[in-house]
């Protein structure tokens, strides 16, 4: 058996080649109590499959990625992307998740500001379903390199504004390493987060760069110092799950059972307790 921590949470888009229900089932084999899923291959492996194999191995979802997509260029694109949250929300509460993950959303035609305002109105028409369905929405800050594609929300302090004009029970942040470490203002904001964190991701910032999505590190590989990070946010008492979330091509070309052991490994070198 490989020996895991309580609060050792698997993200599912570590492994490939491996169905949400097969990743579950090697998840119980292994004692790992919680798993991270990811909407389309939920979709892919079959809903009530993947709910199944939840309720007969007992393992949480420490989160359900992703929502979010606010920004459009045009009104009807915007309406779309809050219906597909709300589908996204119904899914979160079906699964028992602790949390939705909200990656908001690039720029578009190179304007910014509207587009962090369309983030502001797409948390505000759904965060009512959300609470009404027992789901926390956890906005996630990318690294700014991925403004362009993935988010225009690319700091933590914007995050926490943005999250701070909501409900502390309803809305808050996914603290995720790989774009939050280089700040030189971290560790006031994470205790200013304190009780907005909703999900804590950890993966390390390796060289060379070879693609802005998929050339994240295992823990302890890199540059982050994640024990730090870690204590900083224990400190805010965070008791919640730690998710490893490597986004690799290195660790995607490993076959799934190489992978899984990888990722499972690197966790001990957090020095999580």
């Amino acid at each position: 058996m490989i020996h895991t921590a309580a609060r050792f949470s698997l993200n599912e888009i570590c492994v490939q080649g491996w169905s949400s229900t097969a990743l579950i089932e090697e998840c119980a084999l292994h004692d790992v109590r919680w798993v991270a899923l990811w909407r389309d291959r939920v979709d892919d492996a079959g809903f009530d499959n993947v709910s199944a194999a939840l309720r007969a191995s007992g393992i949480g979802v420490s989160s359900l990625c992703r929502g979010g997509m606010f920004t459009a260029s045009t009104d009807a694109d915007a309406l779309a992307a809050i219906d597909h949250n709300r589908r996204a929300i119904d899914e979160a509460a079906a699964l028992k998740a602790q949390a939705l993950v909200l990656v908001c959303g690039p720029v578009k035609d190179r304007d910014l500001r509207r587009g962090r305002e369309q983030v502001r109105a797409g948390i505000e028409a759904i965060v009512d379903h959300a609470a009404a369905c027992g789901v926390r929405l956890a906005v996630e800050p990318l690294h700014p390199m991925m403004v362009a594609d993935r988010s225009v929300i690319v700091t933590l302090a914007e995050a926490l504004t943005l999250v701070e004009d909501f409900p502390a029970d309803q809305v808050g942040i996914t603290l995720d390493t790989y774009h939050v470490f280089w700040d030189p203002d971290l560790a006031a904001l994470i205790e200013r987060a304190a009780d907005r964190i909703l999900c804590y991701q950890v993966s390390d910032w390796v060289l060379p760069i070879h693609g802005g999505l998929s050339s994240r590190g295992l823990p302890g590989r890199g540059h982050i110092n994640l024990r730090n990070i870690g204590k900083l946010v224990g400190d805010t008492g965070y008791t919640g799950p730690v998710e490893v979330e490597v986004l690799s091509d290195d660790l995607w070309a490993l076959p799934p059972q190489q992978a899984f052991e990888a990722v499972v490994s690197s966790y001990g070198s957090l020095d999580q307790r």
